[in-house]
């Protein structure tokens, strides 16, 4: 598996401005975080979503290709920041259900 975490750069209030995923060997997302301007995130995995999250249906580009992309700011990041931050926003979740 490899992790991504991605800034946005953009003014809509409606997308995410921070992305986190998990890749697997073919850089298909198997988990999703979406960070909002506002606060609030939506997540996505095979089997549920929150918020609008969903998970891509193509391959992800390579970090070279992404951040080719001036308006993103693609990095490489540890298992376990990803499960920090998928576990901080999981329990968030749940407290709100």
């Amino acid at each position: 598996m490899n992790y991504l975490k991605c800034i946005w750069i953009h003014d809509s209030e409606d997308d995410p401005i921070l992305l986190y995923s998990e890749l697997d060997d073919n850089r298909m997302e198997t988990r999703k975080i979406e960070i909002f301007r506002n606060g609030s995130n939506g997540m996505a995995d095979a089997n549920h979503s929150t918020n609008g999250t969903q998970l891509g249906i193509e391959p992800l580009p390579t970090i070279e290709v992404i951040e080719s992309d001036p308006q993103f700011e693609p990095t490489d990041i540890p298992q376990q920041e990803f499960e920090s931050v998928w576990n901080q926003k999981s329990s968030c979740v749940s407290n709100k259900a």
